[in-house]
């Protein structure tokens, strides 16, 4: 179990060293049912997260079809889930269930992933800042790992108010650190700019994006050249009959691994247990969806905003 360095970094609800983590903790519900909610014992909590893990898995069974296809490597719960000193929690946001993971205790850190990932991606990231006196939360965007995936238009806009919104709603009048990678720092970038002061201790970036996708960049001159034959692929991902067996190909763990290491300094980092954390959601309903919203989406925004 996770527990802090130092008293001075302990939240307001958190008591005294003495005291185990799991009771000084208790900040990783929202604010109005934390009371409600029964308190558990160490071993009850892992417990808890266990039956959790095993509920998602028996939902997310593979279609026979996508099991078939993927014979390598079966999509498995997401392994930070698993770990120690982790819990697992649902929230609700504009009538979706939001997955979110927590680890520690003290100053409030946000971790947000990037395109196709999840809160897995910063398995070995949690645990550390855990160990450092933080309390660590690592959230699913909405379309993203265990998240649900509604059928609409996703958007910087819609990432940057559920991370605001997550903000007050677990840590109101706390400042925290909130750090994004790739469209997770974009989408931290426009929750700070209208988040107020009281709500962030700072942003870290990580392989920022400039744009949801390459439509979204209208300031180089390679992307306008391009847009015509870009808008036709978007007519063309639109079209399920050509989406799907597009979708199906990248969903490959050959195919991911050679994805994550071309942007991986540390190819060793890229294993077995990274690529089903990326490869997992790409089996639940909608994520298809998702997929061809936010390849396709954003660039009737980006034009009006630099008109």
């Amino acid at each position: 179990m996770v527990t802090t360095t130092s008293p001075s970094q302990a939240l307001v609800n958190c008591l005294t060293p003495a005291v185990p983590a799991w009771r000084r903790c208790r900040n990783f519900l929202p604010a109005n049912v934390r009371q409600q909610q029964p308190r558990r014992f160490p071993g009850q909590l892992q417990a808890h997260s266990k039956a959790i893990s095993s509920s998602n898995a028996s939902k997310q069974r593979l279609p026979s079809k996508a099991a078939s296809a993927v014979p390598e490597l079966q999509p498995q719960t997401i392994p930070a889930i698993q770990e120690p000193g982790y819990t697992a929690h649902k929230w609700g946001w504009r009538g979706s269930a939001i997955n979110y993971v927590t680890a520690g205790c003290g100053k409030p850190i946000l971790l947000v992933h990037g395109f196709g990932a999840s809160a897995g991606h910063y398995r070995k990231t949690i645990p550390f800042l855990a160990q450092q006196g933080f309390k660590v939360y690592a959230i699913d965007l909405i379309g993203f790992g265990a998240s649900d995936k509604p059928v609409q238009q996703y958007s910087i806009e819609l990432w940057a108010d559920l991370i605001q919104n997550f903000l007050a709603e677990f840590m109101p009048g706390t400042p925290a650190v909130i750090v994004g990678n790739s469209i997770g720092s974009l989408s931290c970038l426009a929750a700070a700019a209208k988040a107020s002061q009281d709500q962030l201790a700072g942003v870290v970036l990580l392989n920022s994006a400039g744009a949801m996708n390459n439509k979204g960049v209208v300031s180089d001159w390679r992307i306008i050249m391009a847009m015509p034959l870009l808008l036709l692929i978007d007519l063309l991902l639109k079209t399920r009959p050509v989406a799907e067996p597009l979708f199906k190909n990248l969903a490959q763990p050959q195919t991911i691994k050679k994805v994550l290491q071309s942007v991986y300094v540390d190819k060793a980092a890229v294993d077995d247990e990274l690529i089903n954390i990326i490869l997992k959601p790409a089996f639940t309903q909608n994520a298809l969806e998702v997929f061809v919203s936010v390849i396709t989406g954003g660039f009737l925004q980006a034009w009006a905003s630099n008109a």
